[in-house]
Formats: C-alpha cells, structure tokens, sequence
C-alpha cells in the first residue's frame, strides 16, 4: 500500500509542473503560494487507511488505484445548452453557473444583472483580478485535514464564489452545476466554492454534482462558508454522479451570532462518496441543520461525516441524516456534536436511521456527543432496519401491490428530510429521482 501511495503522489506532484505553465501569468500570484504550500502537505500527509478512525469504514484504495489527469492538464470536454438544460431546475427562475469539469464555462451559464452589491462569480474569474475579497477568505476556513484536501487546494484553479452584502436578501436560488467526467480519460476535478453571507443577508443554493462520462473521474472538492450575524444561508446539495466515479468534498462553515444555516445532502450517485460537513458555532442563538439522504444501490458507498462545534451558548442544532440502501450498497454515517464548556442553553439533536431493502445492504453508524456544560439538552440515535412489515400488511389489505405498497413506505421514510427543503420544486424532482435510482414504482 505505501509503496502506491508514493506512485500516487508522485503522480500528482509530476503532473503540478505542467497543471503551472497553463495559469497563464498566474504562477506568481498570492493564491498560487497556498497552491504550492498545499503541494507540499499532500506529499507529506499519509493517506487515510481503515486504521485511521475517520475512515475505519471507507476503504479508498479503488481511488488510488487510477491515475486522475488534473482538469487543467486534460482535454477540454464539449458540452452543449441541450444537455446543460436536463440537468437545470424546473418550474422557477433560477441564475446559474455551469462548470464543466470544475471549469467555469460562461457561455452554458446565465447569470442576471448583480444588483445590490452581490457577487455571483467563478473563482477563476475573480483570481485573476487578484479580488481581495477572495484572498482575505480563501484557505482561510477549512484546514488541510488529509490528502485530498491538500490535493483540492494545490489544483484549485476555479469554482464558485457568492457574496450578499447587509441587509441583501437574495430571492432567487442561485444554481451551481458541475457536469463531471471525460469519455477520452481519467480526469481529476477540484472545485474550490466560497459563499459569504454578510450581516442580515439570506441566500438559498443549490449545488448539483452530475455525471456525463463513461471513464472513471474524481471529484474532490472544498467549500467555505461564513455566516456572518443574523444571516440566513441554505445550502441543497445533490450528488447525482456516475457509478465509476468517485467523490470526495470537505464543507467547513463558520456561523456568528443569531446566524441560520441549513445544509441538505441528497447523495445518489458514485461508487464512493464521502462528505465531511463542518461547522463552528462561534456566537450567540445560532441555528445549524444538517439533513442528509442517501441512497446506495448496487456496489455503491456513500460515507457521511459530520462535526457540530457549539463554541458559545444558548444555541440549536439539528442533524437527520437518512438511509436508503439496496443490493449490496454500503452507507456510513458518523455524528459528533461537541458542547463546549462555555456553551450552556445549548439544544443538541442528532438522529441517523437506515432502512435495509437487500439482505446484502449494509450500514455503519456512530453517533458521538461530547459535552462540557451542565445545563444543555442533547441527545443522538441511530436505528436500523427493514420496511415496517406491518404497515407493508395495512397497506395490501386495502388492495395495493406489493411494488407500491414499498414505495409509499420509501416515501414516507425519505419525506422527514425532504420536507425541511424550501424549494417545492426541488423537493419534487428529488422524490422522483428516488424512484429512479431504485428502479421502483413512483408513487
């Protein structure tokens, strides 16, 4: 295993010399230092085996099993307004970039006037106009845990960037789509997202990962977000890529007094998927939700991870993360929420629950609390099991097949995460996506 590990990272150090001549005169710029910096983290740091605790139930060795060519470093891949158009949200209006293997390509994207002082912009686009607001920010947040953080940061070279202003609230939901994969090779894609919200400001996201290739890719992301006082963010992501590809993102979120964040994970796709979702509770009556669906069918792994810091007191957060898992797919939730000392009044929740449709699904769950106060209410769980056959029974006697009769318990086992998302219409394609990916009856 060590012995690829240093062909892994020879590889990807290698192919930095040549990721440095196609920056176009941005070779000396601030941000390339925290590239060359993280360069060398990733040629040191070890990569995560099932000794390591927070991979104990994700084997990575398929990913270093493959040579992953660096966006920048590959054939540039075509794609039309057709194709972007299946993969856009229906029903409303919507801004939104398009990024083609975490390259920013304006002419599939359609972005209206900014008003307001907002900012709705790639990453790349804002490097090269060495924008301050990017670097005092950037790499500032999340820290080079392992790896593939490390291996984000050295090729970030593009992503998102969303900045309201005060007082600003953004009623439209700008939509992020990241169209992944090459038929020509094994593509590395590094997107580098930043969303800040500043005093008073409300912005509603939704960042969907999508597959279009028939080769095997890796998707390897980072995303900062700072929710300044009083300020409201909602984040839906929806992983939805091919089952040859592999994806990996780290999501550290900052959250200052009276501040609101909601994070909703909807993970369909890939053969291993890991998030790491983040977020420190750095003031006063903050909120934080994390809600998460997964569904891992066939061969699938969909790994969970999360981390709630509550720094200060008398703060909530919530956390329901459910699973849906068939054939032989594997998922993996771990929880920890820690309270610390100064935090008293703080409401803790945390809830994992899985149900099996296969003998040959399984699922991996650790709920964590580690507390220091005194005057807190906490509590977390984890169950796992079968659909209720005795609701399976109510339901046939009443004259249902059995193939319906599933999904109307599908639906209600799924719709408990579902529902906390404020977006109607991405409430209903996300119910039918269900359906499809389990080859079901949609009720």
């Amino acid at each position: 295993m060590e012995e690829k590990n240093m062909k892994t990272k020879k590889w990807y150090s290698q192919n930095f010399i040549e990721f440095e001549k196609k920056l176009n005169g941005q070779a000396g710029s601030e941000f390339h230092k925290i590239r060359k910096s993280a360069l060398s983290e990733f040629e040191n740091l070890p990569f995560p085996t099932l000794k390591t605790e927070d991979w104990k139930y994700t084997n990575i060795k398929p990913i270093l099993k493959q040579n992953f060519t660096p966006a920048q470093n590959a054939a540039r891949v075509k794609v039309t307004k057709e194709l972007v158009s299946n993969y856009k949200m229906d029903g409303f209006l919507c801004d939104y970039l398009v990024f083609v293997n975490g390259i920013y390509d304006k002419d599939l994207s359609c972005l209206s006037e900014a008003a307001k002082g907002i900012i709705v912009d790639s990453l790349g686009n804002l490097l090269k106009k060495n924008s301050d607001l990017v670097l005092n920010k950037i790499a500032k947040l999340a820290e080079i845990e392992n790896p593939f953080n490390a291996l984000n940061t050295a090729y970030a070279v593009d992503g998102t960037v969303v900045y309201v202003p005060k007082n600003v609230v953004v009623e439209k939901p700008i939509q992020v789509i990241f169209l992944n994969g090459s038929d020509d090779e094994n593509v590395l894609i590094t997107p580098r997202n930043l969303i800040i919200a500043e005093e008073n400001s409300q912005v509603k996201l939704i960042f969907n990962y999508e597959g279009i290739s028939s080769k095997p890719y890796f998707t390897n992301t980072v995303t900062e977000i700072y929710t300044s006082k009083n300020a409201v963010i909602e984040l839906n992501k929806i992983q939805n890529e091919d089952n040859n590809s592999f994806h990996i993102e780290k999501t550290q979120i900052y959250q200052e007094d009276g501040s609101n964040f909601t994070h909703s994970s909807i993970s369909f796709g890939g053969l291993i998927a890991r998030n790491d979702i983040n977020s420190m509770l750095d003031g006063e009556n903050v909120e934080c939700n994390y809600y998460g669906l997964y569904l891992a069918n066939e061969s699938r792994h969909v790994d969970h991870h999360t981390f709630v810091d509550h720094a200060k007191p008398n703060s909530v957060s919530n956390e329901l993360y459910k699973g849906i898992l068939d054939d032989s797919g594997h998922g993996v939730f771990s929880g920890k929420i820690l309270v610390r000392q100064n935090a008293q009044k703080t409401n803790a929740y945390q809830s994992n629950k899985s149900v099996l449709l296969s003998p040959e699904a399984q699922v991996d769950t650790k709920p964590q609390l580690e507390i220091y106060a005194d005057d807190v209410k906490c509590s977390h769980g984890a169950t796992v099991g079968n659909l209720d056959d005795e609701a399976k029974y109510y339901i046939r006697s009443r004259g249902i097949p059995v193939e319906l009769a599933n999904s109307m318990l599908i639906t209600a086992f799924a719709n408990d995460v579902l529902e906390n998302i404020k977006i109607p219409e991405l409430r209903e394609k996300l119910n039918h996506m269900i359906f499809e990916k389990l080859h079901r009856v949609e009720v």
